[in-house]
């Protein structure tokens, strides 16, 4: 489990937005990816400062022009929070409700900590050694997705799917088949996606203006 001290910055926040904050209790969380889900598509972000008021977190990109976010932890745990202060890709909310801090820190939810997954919708192109098929990523995460593909692909069978890149080139990614549902696979990548590539590429996907703030 990360450190916890009693030091945090949601202190960055303007005095007239950040004294409610203040007055609570703080902690400091290091590094705890999440996800931020708002009208304009679900973003990724870490969380470095909590308290039982707010959060701060980090983001990849410009945060998306709304006031009202849910913060959706790895166990599946989620928060509304609303936005109060924003400099650069920094940004601080507070909770709409008050929160178990302890329960967030150490992350105990109704299901098992898993890694961030996005459901984020973009059509792809599956290429195996025997055939060329159109398919639809349905979700994603750092290290596979779920794809609809009408192509017949067998479990552990290899494959290169070509999809959009953070850069808004057309990357190759290497993956296997695990699972597949009718039409529906599970793939896991074999070029895995770092963390801020992640993030930009999901801002790409649904609101490529955030990389242009």
């Amino acid at each position: 489990m990360e450190t916890v001290t009693g030091t945090a910055n949601l202190d960055h926040a303007p005095l007239e937005a950040g004294a409610e904050l203040r007055a609570a209790p703080r902690f400091t969380l290091l590094i705890r990816a999440a996800k931020l889900v708002s009208a304009q598509g679900e973003f990724v972000c870490v969380i470095r400062d909590v308290s039982e008021t707010g959060v701060s977190v980090r983001l990849f990109h410009a945060l998306p022009g709304c006031k009202h976010f849910a913060l959706h932890m790895p166990t599946g745990t989620v928060y509304e929070i609303t936005n109060v202060w924003e400099r650069g890709n920094e940004a601080g909310f507070s909770f709409d409700q008050t929160v178990n801090v302890p329960q967030l820190i150490g992350e105990s939810g109704e299901y098992p900590k898993r890694g961030l997954r996005l459901g984020v919708c973009f059509p792809v192109t599956v290429v195996t050694l025997t055939d060329r098929s159109e398919a639809v990523v349905e979700n994603l995460s750092q290290q596979g997705a779920r794809i609809a593909c009408d192509g017949l692909l067998a479990i552990d069978q290899t494959m290169r799917i070509a999809m959009p890149g953070a850069d808004g080139s057309v990357r190759d990614v290497r993956a296997k088949v695990r699972w597949r549902r009718g039409s529906d696979y599970g793939v896991v990548f074999e070029d895995t996606f770092a963390l801020g590539e992640f993030a930009r590429l999901a801002a790409r996907l649904q609101a490529p203006a955030l990389l242009e703030e």
